[in-house]
């Protein structure tokens, strides 16, 4: 994992934890894919469009009897994604939202849902807005407290949802400190279920099961997929009464992805290493910049959790084997400054999501978490200075410089 600080050798300094997972890369470009699988060998998977398949008698299916419960595009991409992530079953779903709804759909009415405060707003409000109204209680704590934390959960808890780094203030929450304190908490009774949106690290960069989360979530629009053309969710797991749990629903509830969506997004999960790489350098290379450079003066503050100035860079190197494009900043002004810096930039797009190949900018308060009220955001520190990048693979020297255009056209006259 490459670090911006300084050289050695003419190579790129690393830091001092444990080497990206062994095998990543063939994992990635071959896992699912086992030409055997077909009698005509094909080194890319096809896509299946058939909607059913013929039965040898009644109620006497082949490997796949609806393409509901299962596709042969699909299960190529399940397996990749399961392998990635260090898991042995994965379930796609139409949305990373849908499969979050598949996990809300293990609970029933009277369980507790504790969920980090800093999410996705459509986590928020998902969880907030909808799941409320049917008998499940939430809670939205600091995770970064662990006492507190601690403190919320109750006997009816019955999930226990971290998002790190968290979106978009890239807090990290220390999954295996919360992994131990639930064991120790239920020690003896039925534990909840521990979910972990690994969507801005990436398998490539953490894997929650290995630290013992009970399920990853991924939104696969993001940085699995990687291409800005595929909206698409994953969840992973090692419980195989979860993943048969979850199966079943993909079945009986419905929101699975098609076989196209599911061939593009296998097509992008086999660069995930390469281009996470290129995702990390550029944001790390941007960081430093925003607080090093000639325009620093007008940012008070950078968000990323691989620079020695973030609070929890220790937790994040021990946790983490790396960094993705995501960084976040707080310009210098209010939402005027804000919104003409975003609108001046010429390589940054102003847009929602993040993870594609290209670099995207946009401003928290009013576009991804406007649904999350005014007074958490406030608390949050989502402020309508809060600008969020997701940063390409494009050349990093082209970014900074139009980061630096923008900067001047708005600061032109101080």
């Amino acid at each position: 994992m490459s670090h911006t600080n300084g050289h050695t050798n003419g190579q790129e300094k690393r830091f001092e934890h444990s080497s990206l997972f062994p095998g990543f890369g063939t994992d990635a470009a071959h896992h699912g894919s086992d030409p055997d699988k077909w009698d005509f060998k094909p080194i890319v998977p096809p896509i299946s469009l058939s909607t059913t398949f013929k039965q040898s008698a009644p109620g006497v299916p082949p490997l796949y009897d609806y393409a509901r419960a299962g596709n042969p595009t699909r299960t190529a991409f399940e397996e990749c994604v399961a392998r990635l992530e260090g898991g042995t079953h994965a379930m796609a779903a139409s949305s990373g939202l849908a499969a979050t709804s598949l996990i809300i759909n293990l609970l029933k009415a009277g369980d507790h849902l504790l969920c980090c405060d800093d999410v996705y707003g459509g986590t928020n409000r998902y969880f907030n807005k909808v799941v409320s109204k049917f008998g499940i209680e939430v809670s939205m704590v600091d995770p970064i407290d662990l006492e507190g934390f601690e403190a919320a959960i109750k006997p009816n808890t019955a999930l226990v949802w971290l998002e790190t780094p968290t979106n978009p203030t890239l807090k990290i929450c220390d999954i295996k400190a919360t992994v131990d304190m639930v064991e120790r908490k239920f020690e003896g009774k039925k534990k909840p279920i521990i979910v972990v949106d690994n969507t801005f690290a990436t398998p490539y960069f953490q894997r929650p099961l290995e630290l013992g989360a009970t399920m990853t979530i991924s939104s696969v629009t993001k940085y699995i997929n990687g291409h800005t053309d595929v909206v698409m969710g994953v969840i992973s797991t090692r419980d195989e009464e979860l993943a048969k749990q979850i199966q079943f629903l993909q079945l009986a509830v419905g929101p699975v992805p098609g076989p196209l969506d599911c061939y593009l997004a296998l097509r992008g999960a086999r660069t995930l290493h390469v281009r996470m790489k290129q995702h990390e350098k550029n944001s790390l290379a941007i960081g430093h910049w925003l607080e090093n450079g000639e325009m620093s003066k007008y940012v008070t503050r950078v968000i990323h959790p691989g620079l020695p100035s973030h609070p929890q860079h220790e937790l994040a190197k021990r946790q983490m084997r790396g960094f993705s494009g995501m960084i976040s900043f707080v310009i210098d002004g209010g939402i005027a400054e804000a919104t003409l810096f975003l609108q001046s930039l010429k390589v940054f797009a102003l847009a929602e999501s993040l993870g594609g190949y290209e670099s995207l900018a946009e401003l928290p308060s009013v576009m991804t978490h406007a649904s999350v009220p005014a007074n958490e955001r406030e608390k949050l520190g989502i402020s309508d200075s809060l600008i969020r990048l997701s940063v390409g693979i494009e050349e990093p020297e082209d970014l900074i410089a139009d980061l630096a255009q923008a900067f001047s056209i708005v600061y032109s006259k101080k």
